[in-house]
């Protein structure tokens, strides 16, 4: 019921959760009014919210940190600094193991500015002094604030700078920005910049943008230097928004400082987008002579290497790779441009500088992504054409021992099991340089006297989801146990995506260990079953092995029936409106509706039709299927009809949207796990 309550906040969700609170004295009805208070917080009623808050503490003692805490809150966005004041004193001699005790004197802090008391904010948060509280953006703001109350306008000043300088993503950082122009004081153009920086580093091009075009365009103070590279800085953005032409391009200003390398880069991105690879070398040159060692160069020689990839034009992709790579050996590029150089010369069948490079790849970038292709690549050369098979031995079976359910150890097996006992051979130099990823320390006993656990199940018998993960964090002993106990308590009232997703992002590396290693729960929260009889039954109707069917599933929306992706696909396999509308007049269902995607039984019904049918097209190989599935029909007719591939291994190492090789790769892999974990079953 809190659950709900806290999805749809409804006059009966509220009615049924007051009920249970009466009927359930104690810790029941801790956890219910707690609900309640959520709930009006989320509905802005925070007189009614901190009403709730008060019956929580009253009626149990597990969740009283929380309640006080929260209650200050609401009361706070009340405006009522008096009872966010009285509630909060002495809160971290009370509630010492409370998440909220370091967060407690910022909140106590703001309510003192609300009855105008700096002295008593400043002597709140100096509790915090020197701690990592201390450096968080809202004590800073909240410090700032206070000095700007006791007329410390400096201080006051320096505070907000360092939040809109040093913390540019906080939502702080734009209170800062508003504090500092209404005290006069900035930000500096300087400052701005940096500001403007970080947001494209982080990938934020509009805002970034738009942050380069006002420092250009109103800061009075800056030269003309200064401005032109900021029109540069400008432009990129749009390219990277797909607003910039080559009219504008090519009238951006000269400048003599990188902003020079960046405008070539500029017009170097939109050669390459026109397929004028002439004019995208030229530039690369002029980059290369002038400005050999900044970052646009290497931003530039990655996307060169990365066109020639995608024109299937070898010869000149391994060129620039290894331009890049020899240029800037420390680049985040370094590995992946490694390996395509290496992989590209064993598709012009240059094997020896493809073995001499897959071994550099395993000895200079032992924990990229890359080596567990690479050890199975070199494996293949000793095998053929070297045939030195028992070398081929020694790289799979280190593949098979460090990557155990990795795609490529999948493969592995299969070649040894083809090729049979061999004699024996000392291992060749790289395979002494393999870096497997580290073993998790996995339990499967939770800690059920852990007051942290404890209450983190009754936050979410609350419906306080986001603060699950906070508490089990703050265990001392989380480290072995937390991604478990969240996953299961996600997964104890049907949240199976927030599971599966709490375990695949939790930083262990399951695939590095053979399945009986880890104990069977991280499996199943790993490779779920939701809708599994509705699954198999459209599955077997279509004539589709079911755990393909899973595993595609699980790649594409994680058994989220609700995603909707940015491509507007739709559902458990993400199917588009125009071919769920395809397949429904297909398998006879009328009155459909795009709406019909988000229900999970008719999503299957018609995402297995259209798989099926997809498996058809491309003459049942799921290779072909699945990244056709991914990238569409067309870019894999293409892929195929240069048709020089060994095998189908081959075919799935040369796709050269990365996107598209590693969604194959791991539905395969994916499909062996299911079949592992549940054949039989």
């Amino acid at each position: 019921m809190a659950q709900q309550l806290a999805a749809s906040r409804s006059a009966a969700a509220y009615s049924g959760v007051q009920t249970y609170a009466a009927a359930h004295p104690g810790e029941g009805a801790a956890a219910a009014y707690m609900a309640i208070g959520h709930a009006y917080s989320l509905d802005h009623r925070y007189g009614d919210a901190g009403t709730a808050y008060r019956q929580a503490a009253g009626a149990g003692n597990a969740l009283q940190d929380y309640a006080t805490y929260l209650g200050a809150q609401a009361a706070l966005q009340n405006r009522d600094g008096t009872t966010t004041v009285s509630l909060l004193n002495g809160f971290a001699g009370k509630y010492p193991g409370s998440i909220f005790a370091a967060s407690a004197p910022v909140t106590q802090a703001q309510g003192y500015l609300l009855l105008n008391d700096s002295s008593g904010a400043l002597r709140s948060l100096g509790s915090q002094i020197g701690q990592p509280a201390s450096q968080k953006a809202d004590y800073l703001l909240t410090e700032g604030r206070a000095h700007e109350m006791a007329g410390d306008k400096a201080a006051a000043a320096a505070i907000f700078r360092q939040i809109y300088v040093r913390l540019p993503f906080s939502p702080e950082a734009a209170q800062a920005r508003t504090e500092l122009q209404s005290m006069n004081a900035g930000p500096s153009a300087g400052e701005r910049k940096l500001h403007a920086d970080a947001l494209f580093n982080a990938k934020r091009y509009a805002e970034a943008g738009a942050e380069y075009h006002a420092i250009e365009q109103n800061d009075q103070s800056l030269g003309q230097a200064d401005r032109d590279a900021l029109e540069i800085y400008a432009a990129v953005c749009d390219l990277r928004l797909k607003h910039l032409s080559h009219r504008d391009a090519e009238k951006l200003p000269q400048t003599g400082d990188d902003s020079a390398a960046l405008r070539l880069y500029i017009l170097a991105e939109l050669a390459r987008n026109d397929g004028d690879e002439a004019g995208n070398r030229s530039l690369l040159q002029q980059m290369e002579q002038r400005f050999s060692q900044s970052r646009w160069l290497e931003e530039a020689l990655y996307s060169s290497g990365n066109m020639y990839l995608i024109k299937r034009d070898a010869p000149h992709a391994i060129e620039v790779y290894e331009e890049l790579f020899r240029r800037f050996p420390n680049s985040t590029y370094g590995p992946s441009s490694h390996w395509r150089a290496a992989w590209l010369s064993y598709r012009l069948r240059n094997y020896p500088e493809a073995a001499r490079l897959m071994e550099e790849q395993i000895a200079r970038y032992p924990t990229s992504a890359e080596a567990p292709g690479a050890l199975y690549w070199r494996g293949r050369l000793y095998e053929e054409p070297e045939k030195n098979f028992a070398q081929a031995v020694n790289f799979y079976t280190a593949l098979s021992d460090g990557y155990r359910n990795f795609y490529y150890a999948l493969l592995a097996r299969e070649r040894l099991r083809m090729m049979g006992p061999q004699g024996t051979v000392a291992p060749a130099f790289p395979l002494g340089e393999v870096r497997t990823p580290p073993a998790p320390t996995l339990v499967q006993e939770l800690p059920e006297n852990d007051p942290h656990l404890i209450k983190a199940r009754l936050l979410a018998n609350a419906g306080l989801n986001d603060y699950i993960g906070p508490e089990i964090a703050a265990s001392g002993s989380s480290s072995q146990w937390g991604a478990l106990a969240q996953a299961e308590i996600y997964r104890s009232y049907g949240e199976n995506v927030r599971a599966l997703q709490t375990i695949k992002r939790s930083g262990s590396s399951f695939f590095a260990l053979p399945i009986a290693q880890v104990p069977n729960v991280y499996w199943q929260l790993l490779f779920p079953r939701p809708y599994w009889s509705d699954l198999t039954a459209d599955a077997a109707q279509n004539g589709l092995d079911p755990y393909l069917v899973a595993s595609l599933i699980r790649q594409e929306s994680e058994f989220n029936p609700s995603a909707v992706s940015r491509a507007n696909a739709y559902g458990l396999m993400q199917l588009l409106p125009s071919v769920g509308k395809a397949q429904a007049r297909r398998v006879g269902l009328k009155r459909f509706s795009t709406g019909d995607l988000l229900q999970p039984s008719i999503n299957l019904q018609l995402g297995t039709a259209n798989l099926a049918q997809v498996l058809g097209r491309f003459g049942g190989q799921p290779e072909y299927a699945l990244a056709a599935y991914n990238a569409g029909d067309s870019p894999v007719r293409r892929w195929m009809a240069e048709n020089n591939y060994k095998d189908i291994a081959e075919f799935v190492e040369s796709i050269p949207y990365s996107e598209t090789r590693d969604y194959v790769q791991s539905i395969l892999r994916n499909r062996e796990m299911y079949r592992q974990l549940y054949a039989g079953q």
